[in-house]
């Protein structure tokens, strides 16, 4: 446990428990509102705000969280009002995004590959003592969007039209969860990158859904996922010289491959067990067709 006498260390793993929590935690309501690569873009239009803090000299973080903001409430306008060409727009806005970013940190002064490749893919190591100041007010933020309007953003997120009919403010909540949706890539892009916290965002999510059938038994093993992920990958990050943020994501998607595994029997037992509760002898006579059956229930 050496590794926790670093400063550096400290507040690399209170940085990853942070974003093992916040990004499942707002990505299983992107998910079920089918917009898993919200993430994604709001990554790229955030490499803006990067180049505008080294550009500026101020905090990088807090400029992509500003960013990111008049990013998706663009976004959410282009969703709304936007028509068949909304799709072109939205393109031209990530892109934009990513190239402004790219253009803005080689103009500004000590700009340069290496500091565009750590908010690209992460760099633990390089997290300051206000860039954790940031992360964990924003992480704050998001903590308390995500738990405490559960079952608005829940109601919002299964049907907007239901949701709309008993008086939420559904335009207010989406807008909601976008802004939200933007601090959680600010607060993810020191640990694993702005191209690759999407996944951190949405695999979670999509492993526990494996095993689950209840939104909050969704929600607490996602955020577990998360956190065990971020952890693993920071702590090897420590004793082997490879990227954090892609060892993280790995993790996570190892993670989803053996859930997927544990998954299948289940789903098959639980298919006989409801064959057999409604005595249906066709059903019990097809699944006991189904190749490795047996091998997979005993």
């Amino acid at each position: 446990m050496e590794f926790l006498d670093s400063a550096f260390m400290q507040r690399a793993l209170l940085a990853a428990v942070l974003v093992g929590i916040t990004a499942p935690a707002i990505g299983i309501y992107l998910v079920q509102r089918r917009q898993a690569l919200m993430g994604d873009g709001i990554g790229h239009v955030a490499m803006t705000g990067v180049g505008l803090g080294f550009l500026l000299s101020t905090s990088p973080v807090w400029m992509a969280m500003a960013v990111s903001v008049v990013g998706v409430v663009i976004m959410e306008l282009i969703r709304w009002y936007g028509k068949t060409r909304g799709d072109i727009a939205l393109a031209m806005l990530f892109y934009g995004g990513m190239a402004g970013g790219v253009m803005l940190i080689n103009l500004a002064p000590g700009g340069s590959t290496a500091n565009l490749q750590s908010y690209l893919f992460g760099s633990l190591s390089t997290v300051s003592q206000s860039d954790l100041t940031a992360i964990c007010v924003l992480a704050g933020f998001v903590a308390l969007v995500t738990i405490g309007l559960r079952r608005q953003l829940f109601a919002i997120s299964q049907d907007e039209e239901f949701a709309r009919v008993t008086g939420l403010p559904v335009r207010v909540l989406n807008l909601l969860v976008a802004v939200t949706a933007a601090a959680t890539v600010t607060v993810a892009m020191r640990v694993v990158g702005l191209l690759l916290v999407s996944a951190l965002m949405v695999v979670p999510v999509a492993a526990a859904q494996q095993l689950t059938r209840s939104f909050a038994a969704t929600f607490a093993i996602a955020v577990a996922i998360g956190v065990t992920t971020t952890l693993g990958g920071t702590i090897t990050n420590y004793y082997v010289e490879i990227p954090p943020g892609a060892t993280i994501v790995l993790l996570t998607i190892a993670a989803f491959i053996v859930f997927s595994l544990i998954a299948t029997p289940l789903a098959r037992r639980r298919a006989r067990a409801a064959a057999n509760a409604a005595g249906d002898p066709a059903a019990c006579a097809i699944e006991a067709r189904i190749p490795g059956q047996a091998g997979a229930e005993a």
